[in-house]
């Protein structure tokens, strides 16, 4: 994932932040306030479709994917439409079996459609992390086949294993040396000596520099040390595979340049 893409999702998860307290007001009081808005009308339309209404306000809550908002939603919903819109009127209780089925179903459907909206913002997250990560990769390619230096590109690669990886340094060491610390391995594992680390569950160590090798045809050309320090971080198999790629990008651009700083 380029780096302007790590800071634009920073800044949707910060303007969640930001509208979280007036979503969850609105989700307090719109129901309520559209079946004021009902009253007057209640006399001459099926309750049917005065939980239809509300379902769209149910909606228009979900989509800012905050699921306590969602349910508080759906709960305020089906209490206002039980106290405004259902015989006996201004009472919370029912007298009419079928408005007892649509307050439940108003409730049901609410959560419901919460978690579908929820589920649909999480695939559109994912998507967009995808194709961050592919652009990263792309954009890495385009500048090794333009002929960017060898210090260029790997400062470009730096900042995208930070972001990719969500670490807190990388650096890169020129040379064939190995060190005997935790490796991050072609195949996306990640081994201290023979051990095989659970990174998924337990994250990447953070008491030692991680060694991706850069290399290509075989042939080492040096090392980025990975560092994640100051907090747990857990890339999955799919980004552990990215920074891989994009280290072998560096390996084939080394093969024809070198680096000045060999220390970067």
């Amino acid at each position: 994932m380029r780096t302007v893409d790590l800071v634009q999702l920073m800044g949707v998860n910060r303007g969640v932040e930001n509208y979280r307290a007036p979503v969850l007001t609105a989700s307090l009081l719109a129901p309520p306030a559209v079946c004021g808005l009902l009253i007057p009308f209640r006399e001459h339309f099926d309750n049917a479709n005065a939980a239809l209404v509300l379902v769209v306000v149910i909606v228009a809550v979900a989509v800012f994917g905050i699921r306590l908002a969602g349910v508080l939603a759906a709960v305020s919903s089906a209490i206002w439409f039980d106290f405004f819109l259902t015989v006996p009127y201004d009472s919370f209780s029912i007298d009419n079996s079928n408005d007892v089925e649509q307050a439940v179903l108003l409730l049901l459907i609410g959560i419901a459609v919460t978690e579908i909206a929820i589920w649909g913002r999480g695939q559109q997250a994912e998507a967009s992390r995808r194709r961050g990560y592919l652009d990263g990769v792309i954009t890495t390619s385009q500048a090794v086949a333009a002929g960017a230096s060898a210090d260029d590109l790997i400062e470009q690669v730096r900042a995208e294993l930070v972001a990719v990886l969500g670490i807190d340094h990388v650096k890169f060491v020129a040379g064939s040396n190995r060190g005997g610390g935790p490796r991050l391995n072609p195949d996306g594992s990640v081994t201290r000596g023979a051990h095989v680390l659970k990174v998924d569950r337990d994250g990447l160590p953070t008491n030692a520099e991680i060694e991706l090798t850069v290399q290509h045809a075989g042939e080492v050309r040096g090392r980025f040390l990975l560092t994640a320090a100051t907090r747990i971080a857990r890339p999955d198999l799919e980004q552990r595979l990215v920074a891989v790629a994009l280290a072998d990008q560096v390996g084939a651009a080394l093969t024809t340049r070198e680096p000045v700083d060999p220390h970067v």
